[in-house]
């Protein structure tokens, strides 16, 4: 009979050996909790900002700040809907600030978030001074973005769209 008055309990390697699992379960907890609090980054992960595909604070902010100097205004004319397997007209029109076409050379690049290794670039023909035409063909339904990138010259711009569905059908 078990009760609190039966001591017989303590001496049950069952008992122990639960008690042993939780103190190494809070202890590993614990170590987790020290190193989580402990207010320095990991080293593979500052080596995976640094060597990775992301650019750092400094070069994003001075693209950042050389693109509002530009002050390039868009325009984009999407189809009505996106069907997988059928190519899609998109127009993209481009001025300066002072309303005047910008002439250069226009990628498109159709992002994936969910799978990265869909993503693909499309090269935009220049139609009219300023005005670009391209016809991309999603391989996926789903959600897509289109990261827009013009270049004259030496001066870069880029825009990105909002997420758009991609139907099968």
């Amino acid at each position: 009979m078990i009760s609190q008055g039966n001591k017989s309990g303590l001496r049950n390697p069952w008992v122990w050996g639960m008690l042993a699992l939780i103190v190494i379960v809070l202890s590993v907890n614990a170590t987790f909790v020290w190193f989580a609090t402990k207010g320095t980054r990991s080293a593979l992960v500052e080596r995976d900002y640094k060597t990775g595909d992301r650019q750092s604070n400094e070069s994003l902010l001075s693209e950042l700040r050389m693109q509002h100097q530009l002050a390039w205004q868009t325009e984009i004319k999407k189809p009505e809907s996106v069907v997988v397997g059928t190519p899609a007209t998109y127009q993209i029109a481009v001025q300066d600030r002072d309303g005047k076409p910008v002439s250069g050379n226009m990628e498109v690049v159709s992002y994936r978030a969910s799978d990265a290794s869909q993503d693909f670039s499309t090269p935009f023909r220049e139609v009219a001074p300023g005005r670009y035409q391209g016809y991309i063909n999603f391989p996926l339904k789903g959600y897509w973005e289109l990261h827009i990138r013009v270049q004259r010259g030496e001066e870069r711009f880029g825009v990105d769209t909002e997420k758009f569905m991609v139907s099968a059908s």
